[in-house]
């Protein structure tokens, strides 16, 4: 377990955006013999091919082929992204002596948890390379950033309350005036000169580590455990998992944060774009894909609301997740998760099967909750579908808590789902 979180704490490190964590996945897929392809090529598949193709290098979406004809779809979505501060494309605010770099909110955050904290920068960058136009991802690795608190003395209400206001509060501080610029930085990281930089999507992150703690290590912290904890766990699944007559895909989107609503979130094409080539690239056609469709089935991985210890009364009455507790299934009366008698059923069974304990969770009755991939997915593609996800502590902080045996939990869970060949019909589902 803890060799496995030690996995879990590197693949966080190495993923400081995005589009380090598709870079990541696309490695681990590339390592165990995927191949990848190009939304602008022609595909060529046989049975057995194990393939994986990126959009925007910020979503991901990997497939492997059974050996005769696929009877459904088995499919596990988890999100790449995570709430943070994106710096403007002009961030440079010099005034006072200081040089500060202006943000951009991204996604619904915790604030206060980014104040004095050592800040790195790390994303994409978009620059002119031989003639051509092309993208590189940069991450500087080290703090060159923090965004100060304002002290006591000048804010005697600082603990009775506090809002933030981002244009006011929120800029980070970068150096001293006379120093390197972001840009000049990017470059030398970059090993390029820093005209030849065209375009930017650069965020700040923490620099804090990931760490397994408590009396007797049953605590995992780091950033961005939403949802790079599930992105990994559902990963492991698939790359561990047995033979399957379905189609079996991981799905990595991005953009859940914001809505989803982006050519490479959960909201675009891509999902039914990839699976209707697979398809249409194995000699099947469209009545093939959507019988494979109506015989599917997603999971939708993001994590849960643990119970917080000072807080229980925010927690539903019957309905208390805790940490180490196993994987949970998430409910919605207003279909704002896509668990329902039938899929809770389903996924029941399969972590029966995977020795895999299973918590649920539904908000409590006076807080709205918001959507997921699953339920967003299921309105370009229909299928069976369940929410699911791990117990953890200050969703949205940039230090966010869970439990250490939850991903290994996930991982079994994922690996016996990936494996099962689920078969619906008239008389009821088989697994």
């Amino acid at each position: 377990m803890m060799d496995l979180n030690e996995e879990l704490l590197s693949f966080i490190s190495r993923s400081p955006t995005a589009f380090h964590a598709v870079e990541n996945t696309a490695r681990a897929l590339a390592d165990a013999g995927f191949a990848e392809l190009q939304e602008t090529e022609s595909w060529s598949l046989v049975p057995g091919a194990r393939a994986f193709v990126r959009r925007n290098g910020s979503s991901l979406i990997a497939f492997r082929v059974p050996q005769a004809a696929p009877i459904g779809f088995l499919l596990a979505a988890a999100h790449s992204d995570s709430p943070c501060f994106k710096l403007k494309e002009n961030a440079v605010i010099a005034s006072d002596g200081y040089v500060r770099l202006s943000v951009e909110k991204y996604g619904g955050m915790l604030c206060a948890p980014w104040l004095d904290r050592p800040l790195s920068i790390a994303g994409r960058v978009t620059l002119r390379e031989r003639g051509k136009l092309v993208s590189r991802l940069l991450d500087l690795r080290r703090p060159v950033a923090l965004i100060p608190n304002l002290a006591i003395h000048m804010d005697r209400s600082a603990n009775e309350g506090k809002s933030y206001d981002m244009r006011a509060d929120m800029p980070a501080l970068f150096s001293l005036a006379g120093a390197k610029s972001p840009d000049a930085l990017a470059a030398e990281a970059l090993g390029v000169k820093e005209e030849e930089l065209l375009s930017k999507d650069l965020f700040l992150y923490p620099c804090t580590p990931g760490t397994v703690w408590g009396a007797e290590n049953e605590f995992i912290s780091s950033p961005r455990l939403d949802d790079l904890q599930c992105v990994f766990g559902c990963l492991r699944g698939f790359l561990e998992a047995g033979d399957s007559a379905c189609l079996t895909a991981l799905c990595v989107f991005d953009n859940e944060e914001v809505g989803s609503s982006s050519k490479q979130g959960a909201d675009s094409s891509f999902l039914t774009d990839v699976l209707r080539r697979v398809c249409f690239a194995l000699g099947l056609d469209e009545s093939d894909y959507l019988r494979c469709a109506a015989n599917g089935f997603m999971v939708s991985a993001d994590n849960a609301h643990a119970v917080h210890p000072n807080h229980p009364d925010q927690a539903d009455r019957s309905e208390r997740p805790v940490p180490n507790g196993g994987v949970v299934l998430k409910y919605n009366a207003n279909a704002r998760y896509t668990t329902d008698s039938v899929s809770a059923a389903v996924f029941s069974e399969i972590c029966r099967a995977a020795e895999v304990p299973v918590q649920r969770y539904s908000n409590r009755a006076d807080k709205a909750g918001g959507s997921t991939l699953g339920n967003i997915s299921l309105t370009h593609l229909s299928l069976e579908s369940v929410d699911i996800g791990l117990a953890q502590l200050a969703m949205h902080s940039c230090y966010e808590t869970a439990g250490a045996k939850d991903t290994e939990y996930l991982v079994r869970a994922m690996r016996e789902f990936f494996s099962r060949s689920i078969r619906k019909t008239a008389e009821g589902i088989s697994l």
